[in-house]
């Protein structure tokens, strides 16, 4: 029995310390990024390390230059980053959820990394404290400097019916979720526009604004703009020409219609009319002839 209660024990410290040795340190870093200068951009992170779960408290999150470990982007203590990054950083994500998400506000045309994230553990063993660094130098994100901002796209639904309720979607894509783009439309109201926003891929965001109206004839070959203005103030917009299907309109059909009836039933009056008159005319004629000839019938006898 002892025999087998050893072998249990050894048969469990094994699994035990087969997963602990399974366990790895990694992050999963978005590699590469646009980000349009002036505007922000946000850096997708996540990341795990071996032993038992800590709280956020006992964790310390650092972004730092690959190959510069001493240049700092982002730290809790400001007074360790560096100068031209400093109040521009923050963590967007919980460390105690193992999320490492940076935001880099105010994108200079410098700010292209490489930016390589590394994580502290702290451990409290009695009354010394420790500190374990794990620095994921091979899973580090680029940032592409943009100096336009991108065009909206338009997307028109079928064609305008003339006095029936008519969508156009103006939709762009963006690098900052926390700083969503404004759209503004050559017409219509704020009333009329439906906002959706999600997400693409690791890092990129799209809204689309929809804006719902009811075209009359007089909008028939105009153009319709969707101007989007970024965060950072840049703009930019683009334009469609609205091709409106009038109506069937039987008003200028009725009308000859209704004259025409009118007409024949005119007519038609009038020569029952002048029927009527001309049988009476032919009746008296008749009744005279018959009147002289009876006349001269008498006449005759004599």
């Amino acid at each position: 029995m002892d025999h087998k209660r050893k072998l249990m024990m050894c048969l469990v410290l094994a699994v035990i310390c087969s997963s602990g040795l399974g366990e790895e340190r990694t992050a999963d870093v978005v590699k590469s990024i646009d980000a349009l200068i002036g505007s922000c951009v946000v850096l997708p992170c996540t990341f795990s390390y071996p032993g038992s779960y800590l709280p956020a408290s006992r964790l310390r999150g650092i972004w730092h230059r690959k190959d510069k470990h001493n240049e700092i982007f982002y730290y809790e203590d400001s007074t360790k980053v560096m100068d031209s990054f400093k109040g521009r950083t923050k963590l967007l994500g919980f460390l105690g959820q193992k999320n490492c998400t940076l935001e880099i506000d105010e994108v200079k045309d410098h700010d292209n990394g490489p930016f390589c994230f590394r994580i502290e553990l702290v451990q409290k063993d009695t009354n010394q404290e420790t500190k374990e660094k794990f620095s994921f130098v091979e899973e580090c994100a680029e940032v592409i400097m943009r100096q336009v901002p991108p065009k909206p796209e338009l997307f028109q639904a079928n064609t305008a019916v003339q006095g029936k309720p008519y969508a156009v979607t103006c939709s762009v894509r963006y690098t900052c979720p926390s700083h969503v783009p404004v759209f503004t439309w050559s017409r219509g109201s704020e009333d009329d526009v439906i906002l959706i926003q999600k997400p693409i891929v690791s890092g990129i965001w799209e809204t689309q604004s929809i804006m719902v109206f009811t075209p009359e004839e007089n909008d028939d070959h105009t153009e319709i703009t969707c101007s989007v203005t970024f965060n950072g103030g840049q703009k930019s917009d683009r334009s469609i020409q609205l091709n409106v299907k009038r109506t069937a309109n039987t008003y200028h059909l009725i009308l000859p219609v209704a004259v025409a009836i009118g007409t024949a039933v005119i007519f038609g009056i009038i020569c029952i009319a002048m029927m009527k008159k001309y049988k009476n005319r032919i009746a008296e004629l008749q009744s005279r002839e018959g009147s002289m000839f009876n006349r001269l019938s008498r006449m005759s006898g004599r």
